[in-house]
């Protein structure tokens, strides 16, 4: 895997060795950052990758010129290739890694009142309690302001809906069997 642009562009990143684990490609990450640059300057921004894996979402923020990124990974296998890649690409400031589940590090941040610009969420696409667990809570938390971004990353064979509390979704995507769902309060 590589950064697709900005600072670290065409720099490549490790991702988390097992079958358990499934990167967001190259071309979906590109995807994404297209809509979201669309909507809104990255420049910045505060973001959330929320099941962050090797948190290539969160670094191409980075890259792009997001101010802050929050990696919310509760593996340790992850969270230790987030840290190496960091470190690979010489990233001194504007990133904290939250070695906890989504849940806690979630409401952790909410009590902080941490505001984001964008969160990207990414559970392992058979976890689909995770998907409703997660999109209700950020439909009511004060971190997602009414010109935040939610995305959602899941398979094509799973929805999470229109609407999931106060966020409806406005746009989705699809390259081949991943799905991006946008979200806004």
């Amino acid at each position: 895997m590589r950064v697709i642009s900005g600072k670290y562009r065409s720099r490549q990143i490790q991702t988390v060795a097992g079958n358990d684990v499934r990167p967001t490609t190259d071309m979906l990450r590109e995807t994404l950052f297209n809509v979201v640059a669309a909507a809104r300057p990255i420049e910045d921004t505060v973001w959330l990758d929320v099941y962050a894996g090797s948190g290539a979402v969160g670094i191409e923020a980075l890259s792009r010129g997001a101010r802050e990124v929050y990696f919310v990974e509760s593996s340790k296998k992850a969270v230790a290739v987030i840290r190496k890649n960091i470190a690979a690409l010489e990233i001194e400031s504007g990133w904290e890694i939250i070695e906890r589940d989504a849940d806690a590090a979630l409401r952790r941040l909410d009590s902080q009142a941490i505001a984001c610009d964008v969160c990207f969420i990414d559970p392992p696409y058979a976890e689909e309690e995770e998907y409703e667990d997660t999109l209700g809570f950020l439909s009511q938390s004060q971190m997602i302001g009414p010109q935040s971004l939610v995305i959602a990353e899941h398979s094509k064979r799973y929805d999470p809906g229109d609407q999931v509390g106060a966020l409806v979704r406005f746009r989705k995507l699809q390259q081949g069997d991943a799905v991006l769902s946008f979200y806004r309060k």
